[in-house]
């Protein structure tokens, strides 16, 4: 195969696939480590891919969400495996935030029989869900409604996540990247975020294959700040390897 002819079919997988590793693209192509590093220079300088420790990614950008009631159906499957693992890493007595979204939103749903937990959230939906669990306590932070998604976000919210202090933190996000870290297309929502993230002594986070390589406007913060990523067994070894290789604990279910 000539080179050019592979540099074309690297390109096409790594864009199906989203993220690559140098030792699965050599093992694909049958040539060595050395070519395909080769390539992959030559292929960013072109400004098809980006090269990120041991590998590649497709550059897939996130410039906003869908509607709350559009995220809900997407996926859902999957955000219900998700929200019934990030539920079992609860332990009885702790306290916890829960970050606004549609795949948090199913780690309530598994919290409802448990008992001695607090619960501190920015989602209206999510309070919602917990309103019969008699074990759970609820502290709603307070803020600016949004009546599209029922989360409060806003100087309110940031003022009252300044002064909480827990155990965990299970954190959404639209776009994880391997390099860049979480981030977000909204600035106005990065700060609760950030706030979250900052009154926990454990974050984890929580989303679908879908975000997952994917960069956006603003970084919420980096992957040396995240220790636990919960995602679905549709995200592949190759994309999940980054993260793995941070140190983070990785749960694909």
């Amino acid at each position: 195969m000539l080179a050019a002819e592979r540099k074309m079919r690297i390109v096409e997988h790594v864009r199906q696939c989203r993220i690559a590793t140098v030792a699965g693209l050599a093992q694909q192509f049958n040539v060595h480590e050395a070519t395909i590093r080769r390539d992959l220079m030559e292929i960013e300088q072109e400004g098809l891919l980006k090269r990120t420790h041991g590998g590649v990614i497709a550059e897939q950008w996130t410039h906003d969400e869908p509607p709350f009631s559009e995220r809900s159906s997407k996926q859902l499957e999957q955000k219900m495996r998700i929200g019934q693992m990030a539920a079992g890493l609860v332990e009885d007595g702790e306290h916890i935030i829960i970050d606004s979204g549609t795949t948090t939103l199913h780690i309530a749903r598994n919290l409802i029989h448990r008992s001695n937990i607090i619960v501190v959230t920015n989602d209206i939906n999510i309070a919602a869900e917990l309103r019969d669990a008699s074990g759970v306590k609820v502290i709603l932070t307070g803020g600016e409604l949004y009546p599209s998604s029922y989360m409060l976000n806003g100087m309110f919210t940031d003022h009252v996540l300044e002064t909480l202090h827990v155990e965990k933190a299970f954190i959404g996000i639209p776009a994880i990247h391997p390099v860049h870290g979480l981030m977000h297309p909204e600035a106005q929502l990065v700060p609760a975020k950030q706030g979250m993230i900052k009154a926990a002594r454990e974050i984890i986070v929580v989303t679908d294959d879908s975000k997952i390589g994917k960069l956006s406007l603003h970084t919420v913060a980096p992957n040396s700040a995240i220790h636990t990523l919960i995602t679905g067994t549709e995200a592949s070894e190759e994309e999940l390897k980054p993260f793995r290789d941070f140190g983070m604990t990785v749960y694909s279910v």
